[in-house]
């Protein structure tokens, strides 16, 4: 792709949604990173507002899991 590319408006976006416990409800620090929850790669943020709500929903009743949505570009 070239540098001319790279400012179209079709350009692609990546998303990832993932979460777990945190150590902490208003911090990031995941208690066992290696148990975090992928809920998977999304081609806009709408999709992964998607699956960022129903994870979060789904485990509303803990307020130690924590999920976000991180834009890899």
């Amino acid at each position: 792709m070239t540098d001319t590319a790279s400012a179209d408006s079709t350009q692609k976006e990546l998303f990832v949604v993932f979460g777990g416990r945190v150590k902490d409800t208003r911090g990031r620090d995941f208690v066992d990173p290696k148990q975090v929850d992928m809920r998977g790669f999304f081609d806009s943020h709408e999709a992964a507002l998607g699956a960022w709500r129903a994870a979060s929903q789904a485990n509303v009743d803990d307020a130690f899991t924590k999920y976000v949505i991180v834009r890899l570009w």
